[in-house]
């Protein structure tokens, strides 16, 4: 809407339905998601410990693997971590800690996860890195698409839409997803990406700033809401 600022936008309340997990419960102690990154090892400390023994396994250095997920056995996953229910680690994927994967999710075989935010029915199934990144419920990341957390010139990381800026304070910010978001093949998210709901990025796209939700954005660069179908 013409007059209202990007940043009512970019908010958890407007990239998410939370549903009911432990990253839902972090990320309403915040309200843009990148607050919530330098939040999440301390709350996988504290959440850790109160989750019910019966779904969730404590494996040691503050990892709690729900029994239910299946881990391959040549994953390497450091704490702190909390992964849930029914989620799928596979192959050589490497979680490097702070990490918070929620239910129903895959991470890829050769997949890296580090200080990240996964909500629910989350994919990040082929060569991906993740790293200081927040992605909604049932995002997709397309193989080898990344994330970047750190600009080339190593200043703190501003969230930018036209004329607009949000300084996150950061040195170290990735991308956010919002719910259903698509990311294609071989696209690199720089530091400070917003893709809103239901957005599709194509292939090979680099992407920076904030991108509304329900919208394609085009290898030109070209932004175009998606249409209503019947």
């Amino acid at each position: 809407m013409k007059g209202v600022s990007f940043l009512e936008g970019i908010t958890v309340k407007e990239l998410f339905s939370l549903p009911d997990c432990p990253a839902s419960l972090l990320l309403s102690r915040v309200t843009y998601p990148f607050e919530a990154l330098a939040l999440i090892s301390g709350f996988i400390k504290e959440t850790g410990p109160t989750l019910d023994p019966d779904i969730y396994e404590y494996k040691g250095d503050f990892i709690w693997v729900a029994k239910s997920a299946v881990i391959a056995p040549s994953a390497s996953i450091a704490g702190p971590c909390i992964i849930g229910e029914r989620t799928e680690v596979r192959h050589c994927a490497f979680i490097r800690g702070s990490a918070l994967v929620g239910n129903d999710c895959v991470v890829g075989n050769s997949t890296e996860l580090k200080n990240v935010i996964l909500i629910e029915s989350v994919q990040v199934p082929h060569y991906n890195y993740v790293g200081d990144s927040v992605l909604g419920s049932h995002s997709h990341m397309g193989a080898g698409a990344i994330t970047s957390n750190v600009k080339s010139d190593k200043t703190p990381v501003v969230i930018k839409s036209g004329g607009e800026a949000l300084e996150t304070g950061r040195k170290k910010v990735g991308a956010v997803l919002g719910d259903y978001a698509e990311v294609g093949c071989g696209s690199v998210l720089n530091p400070g990406t917003v893709i809103g709901k239901n957005t599709n990025i194509y292939p090979l796209s680099s992407v920076r700033g904030v991108i509304p939700e329900n919208s394609i954005l085009k290898n030109s660069g070209e932004v175009v809401t998606k249409r209503n179908e019947c």
